[in-house]
């Protein structure tokens, strides 16, 4: 059970990440700075920080509210987002 939760948290998290603005800072900062190492250990310890962040709320979130409000809420947010850029408000 454990191994088919890792995989699908690293698959959900490898494919949202693929080609994304994040990805392109680092192709950037690489490129400009000409530090590729430097860049990719800036990168990975930014991604266990906000890991980690995200996995805590989520842990202290879902012993308080329902998982399927989360899910709501969460689509909720990213349909909002999408609007708010679609009418460039942000």
């Amino acid at each position: 059970m454990l191994w088919k939760i890792f995989v699908t948290a690293f698959c959900s998290v490898f494919m949202a990440e693929m080609a994304d603005k994040t990805q392109l800072v680092g192709i950037s900062l690489s490129a400009k700075s000409g530090k590729p190492i430097t860049v990719f250990f800036g990168s990975i310890f930014a991604y266990i920080i906000v890991t980690a962040i995200s996995v805590l709320v989520g842990a202290i979130l879902g012993k308080h509210i329902k998982p399927e409000f989360i899910r709501i809420f969460g689509a909720s947010m990213f349909i909002i987002i999408g609007i708010l850029m679609f009418l460039d408000k942000i």
